[in-house]
This record gives structure tokens, sequence and C-alpha cells, in this order.
């Protein structure tokens, strides 16, 4: 419970109506997308930069735990209070889109803005915002820059950390900094932004952030091809690529995967297949993009696709994307407790992965559907739990993602692509760091947080 005198403060600064200390609010705040649950000590809403720096200023004075929050999508827990302290909620009232340059072609939003509502406005001016996270419909723009977040365009188009320019954030201290510019030339001093994206809210609180916009494209096409196996739609996807063609997506599913699908939801996928692959090729001239799906047509065949199906509008184009949409929820029929994780390696290494999770697989006796976008060589990873109250299986399930975890690290991959850190990867980051950049990671901690106030206890910082 916190001391009443900083309740005070708190609700003198931002009247009673924005400072929540009540069960129900603290309640409503103490999960994410991890289903875990660490209660806050209080939920605030701040009206404006000047807010945060004067309740991060008093926080930081009294040793007072602050854990910047934007949707609460996250699947790591980066946005739980998981050592107590406040909540800094920005939905409420700093979730704005504060301007649209067309001239130089850049947004400027607060951190609360949500990320498909920027997407709907930029294009509506004939501009294009391309991170697309799957949470996009309600996930904010201050948590896609704090979790570094992908998508399913990121195979062409990046992700967050591309578009990002310019940051205005408060330190601990109170005090606010910009690191960027609106140029797209910038190379004075160190890049600080760059320090502050994906930091997970564990350095400083992003206020402002400035984006780059692209021209939207004026044509996009869907394709599916269906493998025999997992190798060969994985010798397919880095291939493709080699052979010139830069898709918007590539997107896969495993067999456990389309069986999930087709039992659910019942598609008419083929259920002999042993994975697809989904992709998009966009852009402004239409006969380019026949050429690109003729290109990939051929490279599927020659890896062992037996069926090429392009689609021939947008309803034809929401059918096939239908099972990649839905698949993450159609797997829970393998069990009541899924560890997900979002490992990425290098392209050409996605054979050898996905074959050495299949040992895993057999290996703890776990069911381990793999879907994602191998187009940047992002594995979504499954291990299905079949009974979530046998310590046994979940202990073999535990062990399965650590063993992923050392073959991705393996691979030269990283623990994440896109989901962050967080709490739930914490325990694995020395697979992935040595002692030395571990070491210089908490030095990066303590030169921006000496309190240790902001979203302590994440990231294994």
């Amino acid at each position: 419970m916190l001391d009443k005198k900083h309740i005070k403060f708190f609700q003198n600064l931002l009247g009673e109506d924005n400072a929540y200390f009540d069960q129900a609010h603290l309640m409503a705040y103490s999960y994410d997308a991890t289903r875990k649950r660490h209660l806050p000590d209080g939920v605030l809403f701040p009206g404006d930069e000047s807010d945060v720096s004067k309740i991060l200023k008093y926080c930081n004075e009294n040793k007072l735990a602050i854990v910047p929050r934007g949707a609460g999508s996250g699947f790591t827990g980066g946005a739980l209070a998981h050592e107590g302290g406040l909540v800094l909620a920005f939905e409420k009232h700093m979730n704005k889109i504060l301007e649209i340059d067309m001239q130089n072609m850049v947004a400027v939003v607060q951190p609360g803005c949500i990320n498909m509502d920027l997407q709907r406005v930029v294009e509506e001016q004939g501009l294009f915002y391309p991170p697309d996270p799957a949470s996009q419909d309600y996930s904010t723009i201050g948590g896609n820059v704090s979790e570094n977040a992908g998508g399913m365009r990121a195979a062409k188009y990046g992700i967050t950390k591309d578009y990002v320019m310019a940051l205005r954030a408060v330190l601990p201290n109170g005090e606010v900094i910009r690191a960027g510019k609106r140029t797209i030339k910038d190379v004075a001093g160190y890049n600080i932004a760059g320090i502050l994206i994906a930091s997970e809210g564990t350095l400083a609180v992003i206020t402002e952030i400035t984006l780059k916009l692209i021209a939207k494209p004026k044509f996009t096409k869907t394709a599916m091809g269906i493998f025999p196996s997992v190798q060969t739609a994985m010798n397919a996807v880095y291939k493709s690529m080699a052979a010139g063609v830069t898709p918007v997506a590539m997107e896969f599913l495993d067999a456990l995967c389309i069986n999930a699908v087709e039992e659910k939801f019942s598609k008419g996928l083929p259920k002999e297949a042993g994975a697809l692959l989904i992709t998009d090729v966009d852009g402004d001239i239409e006969a380019g993009l026949e050429q690109d799906l003729a290109t990939i047509e051929r490279v599927f065949k020659e890896n062992g696709a037996g069926e090429f199906k392009i689609a021939k509008d947008a309803s034809e184009r929401n059918d096939i994307w239908f099972a990649r949409r839905n698949c993450s929820q159609a797997i829970n029929i393998y069990g009541a407790l899924k560890l997900n994780e979002d490992i990425t390696v290098p392209r050409s290494r996605l054979p050898e992965l996905l074959k050495r999770i299949a040992e895993v697989s057999v290996k703890y006796g776990v069911k381990v559907p793999c879907f994602g976008h191998t187009g940047d060589g992002n594995v979504h990873t499954n291990v299905m739990v079949a009974d979530k109250n046998d310590p046994s299986q979940v202990k073999n399930g535990h062990q399965a993602i650590e063993e992923i975890f050392k073959i991705t690290v393996e691979l030269g991959g990283t623990l994440s692509g896109e989901h962050g850190i967080g709490i739930s990867k914490a325990e694995f980051m020395p697979l992935a760091f040595s002692d030395a950049e571990m070491a210089l990671f908490r030095e990066i901690k303590r030169a921006f947080d000496p309190n240790n106030i902001l979203n302590p206890g994440k990231m294994g910082l």
C-alpha cells in the first residue's frame, strides 16, 4: 500500500478522476496478454508531458517504481508492476495524432495513439505507416516503440525502429529530452532514440514520437503455396528472396496449425499438407506484381510446392489469410497451456531450426505447432502443455522452451523478434548475451535510471 501522502500528491496533481488506488482499477491494470497478474499500487493517467515530468520527479525522489503502459497487449509482462509501484497509463489522455506533415512525410503522435488509428488516417491521405503487429487494432504506438514491434509486413518494410525519426521522453529525474530529428540524416551525437527503442520502458518514459511515412502502394496481390513438408517450405522462403523478389509478407503454417484451423473452422485447407506459405506482393505497377508472383511460383514449385493459388479478388484474399490470422486461437485444441515464443534466425537457417524444433517436440512429448513471419526469419513456436495442472507436463514444456532458445542462439538467432523480453524471458538473457554484454546493459540502465524506479525487474536487468 502507498503512503497516504503519496496518494494525496498524485490526486492533487492529476485530480481524483486520473489517479486511482481502488481495488477495481488495480485489478484492471494487473495483467496483460501473458495472463500473469501483478497488482500495482496505483494507476495514473497523465494529461500531458508536464504531468509525466512531475510524476517521475516525485517518484524518483521517493523511490517509487513506475511502470509505463500502453494497451497491455504484450506477451512478456513488460507492462506489469512485477515489483509493485504505479502504472502510468496513456490511453485516456495522451492518445492523439498531433500532426501529419505531408511535405516531410512524417507523423507526430502521443504514446497512447492506437496503431490502426494512425494507419487509417495516413492512408486517407495516400500515405502509409507499414508496421502492423497482430495487435494493431488496439496496441499503442508507445508500446510498439518500447517493444520494437514487428508484423506481417516486416519482410519488405521493416519494423518499428525503421520508422522512428525522433522521440521526446522524460528521464526518471523529471528532465525532458529530445532524441533524433525530423530529418532524413542526423549523425550528431549518440543515437539516444535507438537506445530507447525496445528498452521496454526501463530507461525513460516516451511522451511524443515522430514517425516516417511512405507513399501507399497502389496494388497488392496475395498467393498461397502448399508444400509436402516444413523443410521444403522453409527452403522456398529464403530461395524466393534470393531470386530477387521482396514480398511484403511471407507467412507460414505447419501441419499442426493447418489441421487445427481446419478442425476449428472447416475452411477447406489441405489436411495432408506439410506446410502452407502465404505471400503478399505490392507496388505501383500491376504488371510488376505479376512478374513477382511468377518468380515466387517458380521457386515454390522448384522446392516441392504441389499447388500455387493466386487470389483473384478481395474475397479470395481474405480466405487465404483467414488461416494465418486465426491460427493462434485454433492451436488451443492441442493443450490447456500455450507457451508462446517468437524466436528469430537468419532466413537460411529456417529449415534446420524447424527440423530441430520437431526433435525437441518428440524428446519432451509435447506438441509444438509453429507459424509466423518466415519472410524475416521470425517463427512463433507454441509449446502446448496438455494438462496445465500436471507439474511434470509443465516442467517438460518449460524445458522444451529452454532447449529451443539454445538452438536459436546456436543458429545465430535471437530470443525475440517482436514480443520483447519483459519478465517472461528475463532468465534466458544470459543464453544470448555474454557477461560483458549483460554488464553493459546494466551500466546503461544505471546511467539513465540510477534509482531503478522505471519498470524494475524487466529484461533481466
